[in-house]
């Protein structure tokens, strides 16, 4: 089988003479290098030239680049070519924007938590306003919820403190062994629940206010007293009848009696010892020998002796309690009660001014001493009373038994002269 004929593969080109290809390669090469020979961009637009730096090698820059010289100085181009640019439409410059007027800084305003109180009413800025609630007044069979509302409403008419009866008649408001030990009976004939005192006292201080303990009667009992009978037979009231209101009878717990002084003493201790949280006690001007009882003896200096052995004993036990009276001026005290109190030792005095036909002399001492006592009766000289800065504390009596009606009178009255 003889042998078959080959085809030729490709495009034949490697049939082409070597020296053909030289020559056409190298009349191309002196074609294209000669400038001007071909210039592509005669065909295009005027807005499309472009520069193609192998067939146009001039740079697009207009500023002449310097080359290096065989002797290494910087010599300038012998020719420089400058590309034909269609230049850019001018525009318009925009108006330059005035500058926006600065704003006025706002003026600046206190946070609500920082505001400046308003200032204090001639009322508002006396030391203690309080209001005078008898034993009876809230104890009998009242619950928490009541006592802590009835607080909140005392203080809602303008009142800081509270002046609340715990002992009256020859007992305690209150359940103690001191009473149960030495005469038999653990309180006071009433309904109160343990803790009433004890409510009171902490509604009292959540809103900022105060609760002094009230001795109503002091030493001095009537026939009611549940300890009367017992009283008489131990002999432990003074000769005589005490008569210091009319309508009213009277019997003296003799203090000169040694078992009458310590049961006293006793009574004080254990109460500020239970109540620890208590801020103040008081006594009243039954705290005293009226002066007409039979026999006309001086006894204003066992009284002292009697009042600084109490008060010894109860700022032994506790401390913080003031030891407060509630009394007649110096003059009426010692003259007519055998109380010279200004020897008693004790925190605060406040002037009782119920009298009103010597309201005035009455205003004189308490300006020296802590305020002044009065009842409604005394509500038309409220103003001046309050507007005096000289009288530092106010305590109300409600001589008309009622001291809700009493607060919400006074209330009334100090918005108007507000």
């Amino acid at each position: 089988m003889s042998p078959q004929k080959k085809e030729p593969n490709g495009c034949g080109c490697t049939n082409i003479p070597f020296s053909i290809i030289i020559a056409i390669l190298g009349g191309g090469y002196w074609w294209f290098s000669q400038k001007g020979n071909l210039d592509i961009s005669k065909f295009l637009p005027q807005l499309q030239q472009i520069t193609i730096p192998i067939l146009n090698p001039t740079p697009i820059a207009s500023s002449p680049t310097p080359s290096l010289s065989s002797t290494g100085n910087i010599a300038p181009n012998h020719k420089q070519t400058s590309i034909k640019t269609t230049p850019l439409p001018q525009t318009t410059p925009l108006p330059q924007k005035k500058p926006l007027p600065q704003k006025k800084p706002l003026p600046q305003t206190t946070p609500l938590s920082q505001k400046t109180p308003l200032p204090q009413t001639p009322w508002e800025k006396k030391v203690i306003r309080g209001i005078y609630l008898s034993r009876y007044q809230i104890t009998n069979n009242a619950d928490e919820q009541t006592i802590r509302q009835r607080v909140r409403y005392y203080h809602s008419q303008g009142f800081n403190t509270i002046i609340h009866g715990v002992w009256g008649n020859g007992c305690t408001m209150y359940n103690s062994k001191v009473m149960q030990q030495t005469l038999g009976y653990k309180s006071c004939p009433n309904l109160f629940q343990e803790q009433w005192l004890d409510w009171l006292i902490d509604e009292a201080h959540k809103q900022g206010m105060q609760v002094h303990a009230y001795f109503e009667k002091g030493i001095k009992i009537d026939k009611n007293s549940p300890i009367f009978d017992l009283a008489i037979s131990r002999k432990w009231i003074v000769p005589g009848v005490d008569k210091t209101y009319p309508g009213i009878e009277h019997y003296v717990l003799d203090v000169e009696i040694p078992e009458v002084a310590n049961f006293f003493k006793n009574i004080l201790v254990e109460f500020v010892q239970k109540y620890p949280k208590i801020d103040a006690v008081q006594w009243d001007d039954y705290l005293g020998y009226y002066a007409e009882l039979p026999g006309k003896v001086d006894r204003t200096a066992k009284l002292t002796t009697f009042l600084q052995q109490m008060i010894t004993g109860m700022k032994q036990a506790n401390s913080s309690v003031s030891f407060d009276i509630c009394h007649h001026n110096p003059y009426w005290a010692k003259r007519y009660f055998a109380a010279d109190w200004q020897k008693w030792n004790i925190d605060r005095v406040f002037i009782q001014a119920y009298n009103d036909a010597n309201f005035q002399e009455e205003l004189n001492y308490a300006k020296n001493y802590a305020g002044v006592a009065i009842s409604e009766r005394q509500f038309h000289r409220l103003k001046e009373l309050v507007d005096n800065p000289a009288i530092k504390s106010v305590l109300v009596f409600p001589g008309s038994g009622k001291p809700e009606e009493t607060a919400s009178t006074l209330n009334s009255l100090m918005r108007k002269n507000n």
